[in-house]
């Protein structure tokens, strides 16, 4: 039997991702999501109604202080990052996995009116460049990244890199690591 973590062991393990710690306006509106949230755990009552509508108000305040507009029903993981906060809108029907990393600018939403509740769904360590645009149902697979300014309107299988508008796969190259490969003394031809 899983055992339900508090919003508050939520919030502090989210802290240990921000480099500002408390500081970070990406924190504050993530810690108003993850209060905001554990509402939905209540029966339907007067103290989740009163809680609802504090919720509400927060959420605006986050929107104007921190440029974050992230719903109470988004689904997001443990250790998300929202780094240089501003400009940043998640659909309310959005999925978003763990470690995942959100820059300025991103718009994470439905792509048509006709299919409202249609959002991106997020895997786990995704990266998510400034000012990319991902809309629809559509999946990002672990480890993806999503370049700066991307328009992804397709699923972006695990571990590729998606950039330009429209946005195309590219696979990744794996690094190398070797020591020899960073050192010019090893190199015959330097």
């Amino acid at each position: 039997m899983t055992q339900a973590v508090s919003p508050v062991a939520r919030i502090r393990e989210d802290r240990s991702v921000y480099r500002e710690g408390w500081w970070a306006q990406g924190l504050w509106a993530l810690a108003i999501h993850r209060l905001s949230a554990a509402r939905y755990a209540r029966r339907r009552g007067i103290v989740r109604s009163l809680w609802g509508a504090v919720a509400k108000l927060a959420g605006k305040w986050a929107e104007c202080v921190c440029g974050i507009s992230l719903p109470d029903c988004a689904t997001i993981g443990r250790r998300l990052r929202i780094e240089h906060f501003g400009g940043i809108v998640v659909h309310g029907a959005t999925v978003i996995g763990d470690d995942c990393v959100l820059r300025q600018n991103v718009t994470l939403g439905n792509r048509s009116e006709d299919r409202p509740m249609e959002a991106p769904i997020l895997g786990d360590r995704v990266q998510v460049g400034a000012g990319a645009v991902i809309l629809g149902a559509i999946r990002i697979g672990d480890d993806a990244i999503i370049g700066a300014n991307a328009v992804v309107l397709h699923d972006v299988p695990a571990g590729a890199v998606a950039v330009g508008n429209p946005a195309r796969i590219m696979e990744r190259r794996p690094a190398q690591t070797t020591a020899a490969s960073h050192d010019r003394r090893s190199d015959p031809v330097a």
